[in-house]
């Protein structure tokens, strides 16, 4: 059982806090980041722990940004009790999504006011790379977690063609997942 102290509350308050600012892309596009801290930094979560919070979080119903409170909560288990673990999945919750709401309720207020600037619009065109580029390293970590990449071809292949699908086609996103259900019940991804 690991002991957290109070710079380690600071320091996991603040992080998240800091990821918040990032978090272009919704909180899903910092996974990367939190596995660097949490898992490869700290040790404060196993891969395998770190892997199904986002599971688990993201197959239940309800807002994206649970499987942050849901880290925190295994950060706290693993800590040693429930009402540390509520603590900290409370902290983690409260410091990814104050930051950001903040910034965003003032950052949408003046771009509306100043929409019509050529800056405005360059600055909104100019996220959409970083968003596709958070989103792709996410999904990078949560692919590699379990092992090397070459033994996971058909999920890459698998991948490959659903992106192509999505670029080339109007096909509605229900039936890829349907599809991607489909294949993965059967054994084959």
């Amino acid at each position: 059982m690991l002991q957290f102290t109070p710079g380690d509350w600071l320091s996991l308050f603040l992080h998240f806090g800091t990821l918040s600012l990032l978090a272009v892309g919704g909180a899903i596009a910092t996974t990367a980041d939190m596995h660097r801290f949490l898992v490869d930094e700290h040790g404060w979560l196993s891969d395998a722990q770190f892997n199904a919070s986002i599971a688990l979080a993201q197959a239940a119903p309800g807002p994206n940004i649970l499987f942050v409170a849901l880290i925190g909560w295994n950060v706290g288990l693993n800590m040693g009790s429930t009402w540390i673990a509520l603590l900290s999945a409370t902290a983690c919750l409260v410091s990814i999504m104050l930051p950001s709401s903040v910034l965003t309720y003032y950052t949408a207020q003046w771009s509306h006011r100043n929409r019509e600037r050529r800056s405005v619009r360059a600055f909104k065109q100019g996220f959409s790379p970083i968003v596709i580029s958070l989103l792709v390293a996410t999904g990078w970590v949560l692919a590699t977690a379990s092992g090397p990449s070459r033994d996971h071809w058909p999920l890459w292949l698998l991948t490959a063609v659903v992106t192509l699908v999505v670029w080339r086609t109007r096909l509605h996103m229900l039936w890829l997942l349907g599809a991607g259900a489909l294949l993965g019940a059967l054994g084959l991804v």
